[in-house]
């Protein structure tokens, strides 16, 4: 993922980010068999120089390279750069992301684009070496806009995971013909797991002044922007829906993301019961720190999954 504005307070939230791309080029050459992407703002960048940049690294990866595509909801993050188009992007930003795709499509499958949208206008856009197989496409979609966009050009989907959220959008994309399925691959979980008793710290956090700080700055300011945008809350602002969030647990974390809570047993077995939910290929996990979080995952969760048995030796 990436940030481009944080939300500073004590604990500086998002205020620090590595560019993407250059992130994932870096990677490349130092790694075999993991699957690389990058996260695309696309109001940031032309897609020709996306199309290319991903070839590149494609090439330097061996094929296993691919691009997360976000439409760009939070205001501040664009206009700090004097980018942002108005209020109008948020009701056409998917519209915008589909002409966005179908460039960078263009030009991986051909080498080059003539598409003339209302977006972009392309004369014989050139891109070449095309890249040595597809380059999937993954795009985080959460309402419905977003999920009608992810089942048409996305080969990739992330959803929420609360409840029956990811069988749901399965359904909502089945039922509409002329789009591909839905394929809910990755569910976004942040845990946070404490050493000394194996039990996670949120309950801890819940009172803790620098959540609530960060909940007020993502509510305050997404609410804001959906009232002068003229659109619903549930389009623009996960943030601000304090009862899916209260129903969720998570009313006083700075995200809209659901939490696992338990110890190292039971993280393994929620796992496993995430990993048979129909449509489901993979789990995003995130770290309130990464380097304690992924060696706790590696050497405490992953050896109690009966879903990934099979890889123990090589993880």
């Amino acid at each position: 993922m990436i940030k481009l504005h944080g939300f500073g307070g004590p604990s500086r939230f998002w205020d620090y980010n590595l560019e993407s791309f250059t992130l994932m080029a870096g990677l490349a050459p130092v790694t075999s068999r993991i699957q690389l992407f990058a996260t695309c703002a696309v109001l940031t960048m032309p897609p020709p120089i996306t199309a290319r940049m991903a070839v590149t690294i494609d090439s330097i990866s061996h094929g296993r390279f691919g691009v997360n595509i976000i439409s760009g909801w939070q205001r501040h993050e664009y206009t700090q750069m004097g980018i942002w188009p108005g209020a109008e992007h948020y009701r056409r930003r998917y519209d915008y992301c589909a002409e966005y795709v179908s460039v960078m499509r263009e030009l991986w499958e051909t080498g080059h684009a003539d598409l003339k949208g209302d977006f972009f206008q392309m004369d014989d856009c050139r891109c070449l070496p095309m890249p040595t197989g597809k380059i999937p496409i993954i795009c985080a979609a959460q309402s419905d806009a977003g999920t009608r966009f992810a089942a048409q050009y996305a080969d990739y989907t992330s959803a929420p995971a609360a409840g029956s959220t990811a069988r749901l959008r399965w359904r909502r994309a089945s039922r509409v013909s002329s789009m591909r399925r839905l394929k809910p691959d990755a569910i976004v979980v942040p845990w946070c797991l404490d050493p000394a008793d194996g039990h996670c710290r949120r309950d801890r956090c819940r009172g803790d002044r620098e959540m609530g700080t960060l909940q007020g700055r993502h509510r305050y300011r997404g609410a804001g922007l959906a009232r002068r945008s003229g659109g619903r809350r549930s389009e623009q602002d996960p943030y601000a829906q304090p009862n899916r969030r209260s129903t969720f647990g998570i009313e006083k974390l700075p995200t809209h993301q659901g939490v696992f809570v338990g110890s190292y047993a039971s993280i393994a077995r929620m796992l496993d019961e995430m990993a048979a939910v129909p449509g489901v290929r993979g789990v995003m996990l995130t770290f309130d720190d990464f380097v304690i979080g992924m060696e706790q995952f590696g050497t405490r969760i992953l050896p109690l999954m009966h879903c990934r048995s099979d890889v123990r030796r090589a993880a």
